[in-house]
């Protein structure tokens, strides 16, 4: 007899999968909209992604789905403003790798090597670092302007009533809404936002009309660039104890335990190998989305086929021109308004994480390794190793990291 996590694939669970797209879609295609990215092409690889991870997984399937992740949108800004995107792309490809590394690791040595490199006291004020660092972007964004704040696309007036109305109905729908509605705030929240634009006459569906049908989305392959590389490597470590929170979480929810089979080793290089293939064709590296295993809770709906069905879905649309048009449209302030509650919720989960953890603030120890990963973070400190300029998130993971192994334990 089946069991209903048991991975059976249906034809009537298509609809179901197509609603599990539906709830990831406001935040898949958020990340490609702020990068410069191509929306058409993260739906692409979000669905490959997951493809490929169930298949790296095919002895017992977590019923999640993988795309956009948040984490990186700060260093692929700056990737793709200082080195182009199919640089930065080589970066990107080169963090799906440290997590295979990270998983044959696990292999050899267990998965409490993972959490002593990574500890609480390190990965949560990395998450922090995220989210502050993105802020100003989000604010910047909210008023109007370019997310550096150079040039001022949409009237102030205007922008910050759109804004502050998508962020509104993002909050309302979050804590008001019920049923698949709860599972969906940040896509209604844009559709809030769209509403108001249209309103205030700063929507041009002169490209929508004139996009095709049927569109090759715009794939571009990476070219390999050290600095990128360099640059970009040591942020996929937030991601990667990002992953072992939501293989817990499924877990939890289906009351079967994913890290004992198919266990980390495999699913994080089911991650990484998503990761990097996305990024071989021009889109973001890919995460295991909560918003899903949050309507995976509320459904009840266990089967990983369902899962199959979303990525099929997210493939097929992929193809959709109009789409991506329509996409294009979304106006600075909707996005911003968004974003302010996003990179809070951001900064947030890193406090939750040491809070979880019972880091103890009164011991030297944990406050010289929080305070300076958060100041060596946000504070614009900048090494500069042959020429490549070090700095941001990955200079202070990389600071935290090399504290916590250097640093005596208190007695």
């Amino acid at each position: 007899m089946m069991k209903p996590t048991d991975y059976n694939f249906r034809v009537k669970d298509s609809i179901l999968g197509l609603q599990f797209l539906f709830v990831a879609f406001g935040a898949l295609v958020l990340v490609p909209i702020l990068t410069g990215l191509d929306p058409n092409v993260a739906l692409f690889t979000a669905g490959i992604g997951t493809l490929l991870f169930q298949f790296v997984n095919r002895s017992c399937v977590p019923p999640i789905f993988l795309a956009s992740s948040f984490a990186f949108i700060a260093p692929i800004s700056y990737g793709v403003a200082t080195w182009g995107i199919p640089a930065t792309l080589s970066g990107l490809v080169a963090a799906g790798f440290l997590y295979v590394v990270l998983s044959f690791l696990i292999r050899l040595k267990g998965d409490e090597f993972l959490h002593k490199l990574l500890p609480s006291v390190v990965v949560g004020p990395v998450i922090i670092s995220i989210g502050l660092i993105l802020s100003p972007v989000a604010v910047n964004m909210a008023m109007g302007k370019t997310g550096d704040g150079a040039v001022q696309l949409v009237p102030f007036d205007q922008a910050i009533i759109i804004s502050m109305i998508a962020l509104t109905i993002t909050i309302l729908v979050s804590l008001l809404g019920k049923g698949i509605f709860k599972l969906i705030p940040i896509l209604m929240g844009i559709i809030g936002g769209y509403i108001v634009s249209l309103y205030f006459g700063l929507i041009d569906f002169s490209k929508v009309s004139t996009a095709a049908w049927f569109a090759m989305p715009n794939f571009v392959a990476p070219e390999f660039n050290w600095q990128a590389i360099v640059y970009i490597l040591p942020i996929a470590i937030a991601p990667a104890i990002e992953h072992i929170g939501d293989m817990l979480a499924i877990s939890s929810v289906t009351k079967q335990d994913y890290l004992k089979k198919p266990g980390l080793k495999n699913t994080l290089l089911g991650d990484g190998l998503a990761t990097s293939v996305a990024s071989l064709f021009g889109g973001p590296p890919n995460t295991t989305y909560s918003e899903v295993t949050g309507a995976v809770t509320v459904t009840k709906a266990y089967n990983p086929a369902i899962m199959t069905w979303a990525a099929i879905c997210a493939i097929l649309l992929a193809f959709v021109g109009k789409l991506g048009a329509i996409l294009a449209t979304i106006p600075v302030p909707v996005m911003g308004g968004i974003m302010l509650l996003l990179f809070g919720i951001i900064a947030t989960l890193g406090i939750s994480t040491l809070s979880r953890a019972n880091i103890d603030f009164s011991c030297p120890r944990n406050m010289a390794i929080v305070s300076m990963i958060l100041v060596f973070s946000i504070g614009g400190m900048t090494f500069n190793f042959g020429g490549v300029p070090f700095a941001g998130i990955g200079l202070g993971a990389m600071i935290g990291i090399f504290l916590n192994l250097v640093l005596p334990k208190a007695l």
